[in-house]
C-alpha cells in the first residue's frame, strides 16, 4: 500500500514537473521587445514601451518641449507633443494610432479636459476611438499638465 502512495506521489511530481517545464518554455517562447525612444538620456528604470507578442503597453510620458526639457507655453502644443511621441513609438513596431486600444491620462488640472480633447481627438478616427479614463491627479514630473499611456493591440 506504502508503494503505491510513495508511485501516486512520483507521479504526480512528474505531472507537476512536466507542466511547469510546457508553462515556463510558453513564456519563454514569448518575444518580449523592450523599446526606448532614440536620444533618450535619463537613466530611469523603466522602458518607454514594451512589445509582447502582438500587445504594444506605452510607459507614460510627458509632452516636454525636446529643447528645453519644460512643458511648452501652450497647452495644447503639450497634447500634441505627447501624441505624436505615442505615434512615434507605435511606428517603432511597425502599429498605428488605429491600433491603440486603452489610453489612460493624468492630469493635475481637470479644468484642462476640453482643451486636451479638442487636439487628442484629431489623433484618431471616429470610429477606432480606444477606450480611456481621463485621472485628475497631483503634480506630475517637470511640470506637465498631462501625462498620458497607452496599450495598443496589432489588428
Amino acid at each position: 500500500m506504502r508503494w503505491i502512495k510513495a508511485l501516486s506521489l512520483i507521479a504526480l511530481g512528474a505531472v507537476l514537473a512536466t507542466l511547469s517545464t510546457s508553462m515556463g518554455s510558453t513564456r519563454a517562447a514569448t518575444d518580449h521587445r523592450y523599446i526606448n525612444v532614440p536620444g533618450r538620456s535619463d537613466k530611469n528604470p523603466y522602458s518607454n514601451a514594451v512589445l509582447a507578442g502582438d500587445t504594444f503597453y506605452l510607459a507614460g510620458s510627458i509632452g516636454l518641449d525636446p529643447k528645453t526639457g519644460k512643458p511648452p507655453e501652450s497647452v495644447e502644443q503639450e497634447v500634441r507633443n505627447v501624441m505624436d511621441g505615442m505615434k512615434q513609438r507605435l511606428e517603432m513596431v511597425g502599429m498605428t494610432m488605429d491600433d491603440v486600444v486603452w489610453v489612460q491620462i493624468f492630469c493635475p488640472d481637470l479644468s484642462l479636459y476640453d482643451k486636451f480633447n479638442a487636439v487628442y481627438r484629431t489623433y484618431f478616427k471616429e470610429d477606432r476611438l480606444p477606450a480611456r479614463a481621463f485621472v485628475g491627479s497631483g503634480t506630475l514630473l517637470a511640470g506637465g499638465h498631462f501625462e498620458v499611456m497607452a496599450t495598443a493591440v496589432k489588428h
